[in-house]
Formats: structure tokens, C-alpha cells, sequence
């Protein structure tokens, strides 16, 4: 496989979209009054908090809800596969996606893979490498249908300097040009290319994983195929607002049907896009809340966001993880809707949420891995 190049002419969408982000841009120097924060760990699956949508995040959806850009519920498969090709760049994308961190080296490679070269993404933090520099994999979100490297640039630069670790980026193949399961075999394939030349990557230590959203759902896959291949080893798993199961309607998602950020029309034109005809969703490569068994997965933060149609399956399975032995520590974001943490200059919560990722990232990758260590502090200041 070749993966589609990336089309040098910028579709009309894109220019209006570059608009739009801007206007977005300067919305977050007006934004409406604070909110008090209220994240929320737990032992048990938590109940809805009584706290309205942050204001500041429904104007961002408001105003992406006006803007002449069709949703990919709106799309043919074509659209969907042009959509994929518009490029991610620009200061007014970076307004909203975030910029990457200063002092972090970027380096974009292709690699090997099962069906051709697969393009990532590595980011090295500046200075001397440290004994034991641990290595993370990162799959960006977009439904399995969109989404980019630069859309990750942010957060795994983040990573990597405030971890001080090594931080690849998985570019697998979109669907609808390449469904199921090609994103979960490329995604494979990255994760064991860079365990394998972790060294010659500049790590030498533990190995985790990381998605947001789709890119959740695949981190939770990996961790599930690396068991039954028999490696790599993995040693944490940070699971952002991650999809978990494709079978079932949730409360969730009945009532954040028509949220902003992501509804029950675009979830069902992602799963058209990415699952082919016949295909059971039921498959645990595709809904890892189904697997048989979860016992032996490395430990895992769960970050969930209240306004989100992708709530209750990402609590559900915290809870199938803790069942199995697995330390888990779970978080709600009560205010946030889906999507949250790809606005760092926007989400009043996107800087906490990723400081809670790297503290977690940092008991399980950098100490020897004990569920006794405490967890991570709720409420964590930008």
C-alpha cells in the first residue's frame, strides 16, 4: 500500500475553513465567564454532574455548526476521502489545534507496514537523552475517516517535553479508501516498528500508548493484540473519551445525539465509512469492550467528557479493566464535550487533562509499574 498523497491543491472548503478558525481564534480572547472546574476521579461509573456545557466550548460548537463546511454526516464516500486530504496546517489551524511545543524536535519518517510505508511522526524532547527515556505511541482521532499528524502536533510535543520521552505518531490509512481493518494493522505495525528501534529512536525504557477518540480505540486495540501476539510489551495506555463499542446505544448517546462536536449522525456516517458491509461490530479489533477477557492489559487512565455521546462506553470500560485487575484510574470532565483536549487554547480543560496524561505516563514509565502508587491528583491547575 502507498498511502494517498496528500492533494496539493487545497479544496474550496479549506480556505473557508481557515476563515472560520480564525474567527475561532479570536473568540477565545472574548470567551464567556469562567466555570468553576469540576473533574471528577472515581471507583465507580459517575453519575451526570448538574454543570451546564462550558460556555466557551458551545460557542466553539456554534459557531462550527455555522460554518460552510459540510459535515461528514453530509458526505459520499468521495467527499469523505477528498475531506481527508485537507491539509491541517497554518497559523489559524494552529489557533485551535494548538502549536507545538518549542524545544522538541519533529521528524516525519515513513515505516514499514503489513500493506506498504506508513508515514509517522517522531518528537524528541531537546537536551541529552536520559537513562531509560521511555517511548509512546500516539493515534490521532477523526472518526477513523479524518484527522492528521499536525492535529496531534500539540499533544504529543507536549508529551514528549514534559515526559521526557520519545513520541511517535501514527499517520495509519483513513477510511472510506481504506475501511477496517486497515487503520488497526497499520497501527500494529507502527507500534511494533518503533518498539523494535526504540533505541536507535533515543528510548530505552518502558513502552505506552495513547488516542483520542477513534484514536483511543485504537490505543485499547493495541493493548489487546499485543497480548495475544505475545508483544510488545506494553506499559500503560492513556485513553482519551475513547470509542469502545460499536454495537450498543448508550444513555450517552441518547442524550448527546444532536451535541455539538460530534452527534449521532456523524457517529453513524464514521462507522459506515470505516466498517464494511458484513462486517460485526461486535469484533473486539473494532469494539474492545466486547474482547472475552481483558485480564493481563497494562494499567490505564480513562478521560471521559460529560457533554459526550462516548461517555458512558468509555466508563464502561474502565469498569470491564478494574473487573479484570487492571489499575485503572478513570476521569470525567463534567463541563467538556467530545473533543475537548484538541482545543488548547479554547477547552479550559484540554492543559489539565494532558497534565493528568503525562503524570500518569510518569508513574507507569518512568517508576516500576505498582498499583499501590496514589493516583494522580484530582484537579490539577493549568
Amino acid at each position: 500500500m502507498t498511502p494517498s498523497p496528500r492533494s496539493r491543491s487545497r479544496p474550496r472548503h479549506a480556505r473557508r475553513f481557515l476563515l472560520v478558525a480564525g474567527a475561532l481564534v479570536l473568540l477565545g480572547t472574548v470567551a464567556s465567564r469562567s466555570l468553576r472546574r469540576a473533574r471528577r476521579e472515581t471507583d465507580a461509573p459517575p453519575e451526570r454532574a448538574a454543570i451546564p456545557l462550558d460556555p466557551r466550548m458551545r460557542r466553539v460548537g456554534e459557531w462550527l455548526r455555522q460554518a460552510p463546511i459540510p459535515s461528514v454526516a453530509e458526505m459520499t464516500a468521495e467527499q469523505a476521502i477528498q475531506a481527508s486530504r485537507i491539509p491541517h496546517t497554518g497559523p489559524l489551524v494552529r489557533g485551535l489545534t494548538g502549536w507545538p511545543r518549542r524545544g522538541v524536535r519533529r521528524e516525519d519518517r515513513t515505516i514499514p507496514g503489513s500493506d506498504g510505508k506508513i508515514p509517522v511522526r517522531v518528537y524528541t524532547p531537546g537536551g541529552p537523552a536520559a537513562p531509560g527515556r521511555p517511548l509512546v505511541v500516539a493515534f490521532h482521532g477523526g472518526g477513523w475517516v479524518q484527522g492528521s499528524l499536525e492535529m496531534g502536533d500539540w499533544m504529543c510535543s507536549t508529551v514528549a517535553a514534559d515526559l521526557g520521552a520519545v513520541v511517535v505518531s501514527v499517520d495509519y490509512r483513513l477510511a472510506p479508501a481504506h475501511p477496517f481493518p486497515a487503520a488497526v494493522e497499520d497501527c500494529f505495525a507502527a507500534l511494533t516498528w518503533s518498539a523494535a528501534n526504540g533505541a536507535a529512536l533515543g528510548a530505552g525504557g518502558r513502552t505506552g500508548v495513547m488516542g483520542e477518540s477513534a484514536g483511543g480505540n485504537l490505543a485499547a486495540v493495541m493493548c489487546l493484540l499485543a497480548r495475544e501476539r505475545g508483544g510488545p510489551a506494553i506499559s500503560h495506555q492513556a485513553l482519551i473519551y475513547p470509542a469502545t463499542d460499536l454495537t450498543r446505544e448508550t444513555e450517552s448517546r441518547r442524550r448527546h445525539a444532536h451535541q455539538i462536536l460530534l452527534n449521532a449522525a456523524e457517529m453513524e456516517a464514521y462507522q459506515r465509512f470505516y466498517v464494511p458491509e458484513g462486517t460485526p461490530k461486535d469484533d473486539w479489533r473494532l469494539s474492545p469492550l466486547l474482547a472475552p477477557d481483558h485480564t493481563g492489559l497494562p494499567p490505564a487512565l480513562v478521560q471521559v467528557a460529560g457533554y459526550d455521546a462516548l461517555r458512558d462506553e468509555g466508563i464502561r470500560y474502565a469498569e470491564a479493566l478494574r473487573a479484570a485487575g487492571v489499575p485503572v484510574v478513570l476521569t470525567e470532565y463534567p463541563s467538556m464535550p467530545h473533543g475537548f483536549v484538541n482545543f488548547p487554547y479554547l477547552s479550559r480543560e484540554a492543559a489539565p487533562a494532558l497534565r493528568q496524561i503525562v503524570a500518569e505516563q510518569r508513574r507507569y514509565l518512568l517508576t516500576p509499574p505498582d498499583a499501590r502508587l496514589p493516583a494522580s491528583p484530582v484537579g490539577l491547575q493549568p
